[in-house]
C-alpha cells in the first residue's frame, strides 16, 4: 500500500510540474505574441486618441471659419452684382 501512495504521490506532482511548466509557456508565448503585436501596429503610421481629436477640433474649427469666409464673400458679391442705377438723359 505503501509503495502504490509513493507512486501516486509522484503521479500528481509530475502532473503539478506539467501544469505549471504549460501555464509559463502559455504566459510567455502570450507576451511573446502581444510584443509582436505592438511591434507591427507601432510600425503602422496610425495615431494615438489624443492626436486624432485634436486634428478633428482643428478641421470643425476650419470648416465654421470657411463657412463664416463664404457668407461674407457670398455677401459682397451680392453687393457688388447690384446694378447701378444709370443716370437720367435729357432728352
Amino acid at each position: 500500500m505503501q509503495a502504490d501512495n509513493k507512486m501516486f504521490d509522484d503521479f500528481v506532482k509530475f502532473v503539478n510540474g506539467a501544469a505549471g511548466t504549460l501555464a509559463g509557456v502559455g504566459r510567455e508565448a502570450e507576451a511573446g505574441a502581444r510584443s509582436k503585436a505592438k511591434e507591427w501596429i507601432g510600425g503602422l503610421d496610425f495615431v494615438s486618441r489624443d492626436e486624432f481629436e485634436a486634428v478633428k477640433a482643428m478641421a470643425a474649427a476650419a470648416r465654421d471659419e470657411a463657412d463664416v469666409l463664404r457668407a461674407r464673400l457670398d455677401a459682397l458679391e451680392a453687393k457688388a452684382v447690384k446694378p447701378a442705377k444709370a443716370p437720367k438723359s435729357e432728352a
